[in-house]
């Protein structure tokens, strides 16, 4: 099927925009439209490429996910070597003096020789990278390796969201970058919180997380890691005039898109270097990054060519580091906190000590293998690191400076197995890290996340209901758990007037929303929930399986066991989740706020019409967006799937159908269009009027 210029043309105007979109928010820190403006079109480039696979191409922002694993990352010779430089260990002035003396005698210049210029930049703490662009568009991208040989990473660094898939402007026939990839510490930070709410290991520092998530085998790991990326140099070049100062490629590099750091500049003699290393050193703790050092070069590549290499080290550039941030202090004690997931996290009460800029009292422990692991007793001296801005962090324990036996400390002990916020249950699965508290919908700890989880697109769905709004509700005192929201008495239109940048339009629309988000279904309505290990496919699985929400809630381990594709951590999960009180008194106070829509009251008659069966989509519907055509194909018990093959039953096609239309005509699968899809679900009429009962879900 061939496509139309209108739609060639669209797809390229959706390409352009969202590129300059992603300019804006990653690399120049400016965003230029909301959120949602941004998540519409990009699902409007998506679906217009499932429609028109012809028209796919690799610098398409669409292929930033990733892609299927790989056995393993291919070797990649490169060009030109990739060498490292010489450091200087003198973290003091002298460093600088030090390196301007031998690159004056290496070029023969004596006291009455002008000063030389230098460019001046940050020794990021990342991984090097090399990425080939070749007319522009982003090719490949390599590891350093050993220098001469590195790994082909090209699928994982089209996620970081700041590489830019085609480079502005004019670009050379070939230009090979070379950079760093890293990780913000605001990033890191919420990586590894993440990584303890789901019982997964944190990582030590922002470079280890970084390293990481760029050699996995999976993209679509590394695309769910929040990488960044600085250029720095430029490895082989084709087809372009090279500017003659290294400071004027960096600005040439930054007119191409690519990312370069603002923290550099121009210096001339060894006493502008030391300055410059004076300065970096006092704004370190407040940069949104980890560095080790700074960078030294001799800014004119005339000069660098006559000055040459030394053993695989250029002559020209040197790394002035500066002094580790790490210290020594006494485990005074040890503290827990309550995270928005109910993860219990153990914090270190240290005895006061000064380190990466500011006075250090607390630090994180993380969990109870990372305090196993470090082998960290109250009374101990131990290690205290800290970097930028991310939260200290105790190293370890100096154990030959212990002074006596001290006992191991047992978290779940210490707090009695109780939530020191709620107290409720505090569990800890078997080959878990994180120890949880179960009171999800009660705990004031969690309170904020489990209404910004019920009130999801894809829980609820209370339209405009966003994390501004829920921290002032919750700040307030307003709102506790979600059944308050439906309680007109605390949140009515007055209330929410009353607002932060709310006014009277607002907070009518909000009211619409709540009251239109009674209307949900049981799936729904048990994924907003938030029970640990419950998603969205699982909520469908528990819905279609128990019918009505008071089966639900009676379930046992047998019962839970005995709905596909659950299994034991999950069916716990669901139990200890239940086993509070506390939660069972914000479902009931929900029932009664919630009214069941008459699609769902079919819902268990039609559940077994497309039992079993698989079903692709493709193209646009008339009048079903994908997700309602998913909805409805799961509603009936069907399963959606994203490709064509022999086992397909049925493909749902609507206008601009792809290759997939194809491929099921070329295999005879059925052919259906949106009318054809809502006559397969829909159920046979019934032999009278549901009774009052059987027509909610909810009874109260």
């Amino acid at each position: 099927m061939s496509v139309s210029e209108e739609t060639r043309a669209r797809v390229a105007a959706l390409r352009a925009e969202l590129e300059r979109h992603n300019h804006a928010y990653y690399v120049l820190d400016d965003p230029i439209v909301p959120d949602a403006e941004f998540d519409r079109l990009f699902r409007e480039l998506q679906d217009l490429e499932e429609a028109h696979p012809e028209i796919l191409t690799l610098d398409s922002p669409t292929q930033r996910v990733g892609g299927a694993p790989a056995d393993e990352l291919a070797s990649v010779a490169h060009v030109l070597p990739m060498l490292s430089i010489r450091t200087e260990t003198d973290t003091t002035a002298e460093g600088a003096r030090a390196f301007d003396a031998r690159v004056r005698r290496a070029l023969g210049l004596d006291e009455m020789a002008p000063p030389i210029v230098y460019a001046a930049e940050l020794k990021f703490d990342g991984l090097a990278i090399s990425l080939r662009y070749e007319d522009g568009v982003l090719v490949q991208a390599a590891t350093r390796g050993d220098g001469s040989t590195g790994e082909d990473v090209t699928r994982n660094v089209r996620t970081v969201r700041n590489v830019p898939l085609r480079l502005q402007g004019r670009a050379p026939a070939v230009l090979e970058v070379r950079g760093e990839i890293y990780m913000r510490t605001d990033d890191f930070s919420r990586l590894n919180a993440s990584q303890e709410a789901a019982g997964q290991k944190v990582f030590v520092n922002p470079r280890n997380a970084a390293a990481g998530s760029l050699r996995q085998l999976d993209p679509a790991i590394t695309a769910r890691r929040p990488l960044s990326f600085f250029a720095y140099g430029l490895g082989e070049v084709q087809g372009w005039n090279l500017p003659e100062t290294h400071s004027a490629i960096l600005d040439a590099l930054a007119a191409f898109g690519l990312p370069v750091c603002e923290h550099r500049c121009q210096a001339s003699g060894p006493e502008a270097l030391a300055l410059f290393h004076a300065r970096i050193e006092s704004l370190r703790a407040s940069l949104p990054f980890d560095i080790d050092g700074v960078v030294y070069k001799v800014d004119r590549l005339e000069l660098q060519r006559e000055l040459g290499f030394v053993s695989r080290e250029p002559r020209w550039a040197v790394a002035h580091k500066y002094p580790a941030q790490e210290v020594a202090t006494r485990l005074l004690g040890i503290d827990v906190q309550v995270g928005r997931t109910g993860a219990v996290t153990p914090v270190a009460r240290l005895e006061p000590v000064f380190v990466g800029g500011v006075t250090v009292t607390n630090a994180t422990l993380h969990n109870q293998g990372e305090i196993d692991r470090k082998d960290v007793r109250i009374g101990d001296w131990v290690i205290v690191r800290r970097a930028g801005d991310v939260i200290p962090e105790v190293v370890g324990a100096i154990p030959e400076r212990r002074e006596q036996a001290l006992p191991r400390y047992d978290l779940l002990e210490a707090i009695g197995h109780c939530c020191p916020e709620c107290g409720s249950h505090v569990v800890r699965g078997e080959d878990e890290a994180v120890a949880r508290c179960t009171g999800g919908l009660f705990c004031p700890a969690q309170c904020k996340q489990a209404l910004l989880h019920f009130a999801g697109r894809r829980a609820v769905d209370i339209d405009g209901l966003g994390e501004q709004i829920v921290n002032q509700l919750v700040s307030a005192g307003i709102v506790r758990t979600p059944a308050d929201l439906y309680d007109p008495a605390r949140v009515n239109q007055g209330v929410l007037a009353g607002l932060e940048r709310m006014g009277d339009k607002s907070a009518a629309n909000l009211v619409a929303a709540i009251d239109n988000s009674r209307d949900t279904s049981l799936a729904r309505f048990i994924f907003g929930l938030g029970i640990r290990n419950v998603g969205e496919t699982t909520a469908k699985d528990l819905a279609r399986h128990f019918g009505r929400l008071e089966a639900f809630l009676a379930a046992d381990e047998a019962a839970l066991l005995a709905v596909p594709e659950v299994g034991p951590v999950v069916a716990r999960c669901v139990l200890d989740f239940l086993a509070e009180q506390h939660n069972r008194d914000v479902i009931t106070a929900l029932q009664k706020g919630m009214r069941w829509p008459e699609a769902d009251v079919l819902a268990a008659p039609a559940a077994g019409l497309l039992l079993g069966k698989k079903l692709v989509l493709t193209g646009t519907l008339p009048t079903l967006s994908r997700e309602q055509a998913t909805t409805l194909i799961e509603g009936a018990g069907g399963k959606v799937a994203g490709s064509v093959s022999k086992k397909t039953d049925f493909v749902v096609a609507g206008a601009d159908a792809g290759s997939k239309l194809e491929k099921a005509q070329a295999l005879g699968v059925a052919i259906l269009d949106e009318d054809g899809l809502r006559q397969l679900v829909r159920p046979p009429p019934p032999a009278s009027r549901p009774t009052e009962d059987q027509g909610h879900l909810f009874s109260e």
